[in-house]
């Protein structure tokens, strides 16, 4: 299988990404596209994302991507990709990532859970694994390049008979838009899929109190967590049977409200001794006015970067309305929900 590496260059270019990209591509069949204005067909292929964003995190040939990401919805229709984003600075290699990857994803591209290497300028947050592979952060950076290219290649979606979905929200019934449409995906999946859904509302659920780590290693690995609660009763043993989760999101200040928050930093006890490349994250977001993408982004974020879930194309439903009820009755929303349970019955259901 070859790679279609998608690299919008830098005025003066960059030396050092294009070192990474040597070491991760050795003795891979690949082709590298420079040109953003002039893509081609790209649908049904492996990406690489390369993204070299100098000292102030201004790329203009980045800008042509993202142009042609969000002009065209099926653009990446069937691809599957990981990128790579390299700054001269401390700042916008995450910020950008997440950007990149909500605009492919809306283009038709899933993303392989941690799909993101980061070269920041000092390579800082390389010293880890630099640590955990006795290596120097440079040689880190080469290697977890290597290892992105080779999991992006690798890919693939297990589907079930009959898969379980996870979903958990933080909402009122009797008046939460949000609630509203996840009701009615899940009318429309009931048939083909096991459904546990949990509430995380009124301090059922404490944020992470950042335990030492081996503290935290040691309880993941029995199951649970220090701080107990709903997280360890419930909802850890309901992500270890989960085939997906669905996120279901209100709109909280351009955020995820705080139990949510607290669900994506507590189920780092879980994180500590399994990985979830094998479960699908998909979300649904009401807001009330504005700013939908950006609780996608940070989704994006906390779950795939971060957690290693995996995002299926078009991993979101992003719908705007206020008063109670109004979401349901927005004009083609029922449409936009076939399309959507769709997506989630195509992504996980034999």
């Amino acid at each position: 299988m070859s790679l279609t590496v998608i690299y919008p260059q830098i005025v003066g270019g960059c030396p050092r990404l294009d070192g990474v990209l040597t070491h991760a591509l050795a003795d891979v069949p690949h082709r590298i596209v420079n040109n953003m204005a002039a893509l081609g067909d790209l649908r049904d292929q492996r990406l690489l994302f390369a993204v070299p964003l100098g000292q102030f995190g201004i790329n203009p040939a980045y800008q042509q991507l993202l142009l042609a990401l969000r002009r065209d919805p099926t653009l990446l229709t069937g691809c599957t990709a990981g990128l790579i984003v390299d700054g001269e600075s401390e700042l916008y290699t995450k910020s950008t990532a997440t950007e990149l990857t909500l605009a492919a994803n809306l283009a038709g591209c899933a993303f392989v859970g941690r799909p993101l290497v980061e070269g920041t300028g000092s390579l800082a947050n390389l010293r880890v694994q630099a640590d955990n592979l006795n290596c120097t952060p440079e040689q880190a950076y080469h290697a977890t390049a290597r290892e992105l290219v080779q999991r992006i290649l690798a890919y693939s979606s297990a589907k079930k008979e009959r898969p379980e979905l996870l979903v958990l929200h933080a909402s009122n019934h009797h008046i939460s838009n949000t609630l509203d449409l996840w009701d009615a995906v899940a009318a429309r999946l009931r048939q083909r899929c096991t459904i546990t859904e949990i509430g995380l509302r009124n301090g059922t659920v404490f944020d992470c109190s950042g335990c030492p780590y081996t503290m935290c290693l040691h309880f993941g690995e029995q199951g649970g967590c220090f701080y107990g609660s709903v997280m360890q009763d419930e909802v850890f043993p309901a992500v270890r049977r989960a085939d997906a989760i669905v996120m279901v999101c209100p709109n909280y200040n351009d955020a995820i409200s705080a139990n949510l928050t607290a669900f994506v930093n507590r189920l780092t006890a879980l994180f500590r001794q399994t990985r979830f490349y094998d479960k699908a994250l998909f979300a649904i977001v009401v807001s009330g006015y504005s700013g939908g993408d950006v609780v996608a982004r940070q989704l994006i974020g906390g779950l795939n970067m971060n957690k290693s879930f995996h995002l299926p194309g078009n991993f979101a439903l992003m719908e705007t309305a206020n008063a109670p009820g109004e979401a349901l009755r927005l004009p083609g929303i029922d449409q936009r929900l076939d399309a959507f349970s769709q997506i989630i019955s195509d992504t996980v259901c034999k």
